[in-house]
């Protein structure tokens, strides 16, 4: 068989693509690679590098995760919540883009907090641990240095 076992990236890249309302000619414009590489890639007869799959990605502003563990680069069980999370974060149509990216970017923000952004779970995972943070944090801005930041303005 002439198939490399990426159909499904490939349908699934088609599938997007035709939600975006874009040609292959016009992705292929977009992601910065050639027309027939591209249809390739959907036919299933190309595994494209990760490289590609970003760049891809990108143009149909769509998770680049998503489609690595489509295309076998990423282990899908490792991350799995994390990919659907993002993938319906970028899926949602009642967000526009700048709100997208900025919930991602808090998203990631807590992950990293809990110990999950460099890939495995914080020792002491405690629903009251961020909330002792927070407090932390409050307290410091009744102190001295309150407004010793120029920026600030009574208001």
């Amino acid at each position: 068989m002439a198939s490399l076992n990426v159909g499904n990236l490939g349908e699934y890249l088609r599938e997007q693509r035709r939600n975006a309302q874009l040609s292959l000619r016009q992705l292929a414009d977009a992601a910065g690679v050639s027309n027939p590489y591209l249809s390739q890639i959907e036919r299933g007869l190309r595994k494209p590098s990760a490289e590609v799959l970003q760049q891809v990605a990108k143009a149909l502003r769509i998770s680049a995760e998503t489609l690595y563990v489509r295309a076998g680069i990423l282990d899908a069980e490792r991350d799995r919540d994390e990919v659907e999370t993002r993938a319906v974060i970028l899926a949602d149509p009642s967000l526009n883009e700048r709100q997208k990216q900025v919930l991602l970017q808090i998203y990631e923000s807590f992950r990293k907090e809990n110990g999950f952004g460099v890939g495995e779970p914080a020792a002491g995972e405690e629903a009251g641990d961020p909330a002792q943070d927070t407090d932390v944090d409050s307290g410091a801005a009744d102190g001295p240095d309150a407004d010793a930041d120029p920026r600030r303005t009574a208001g």
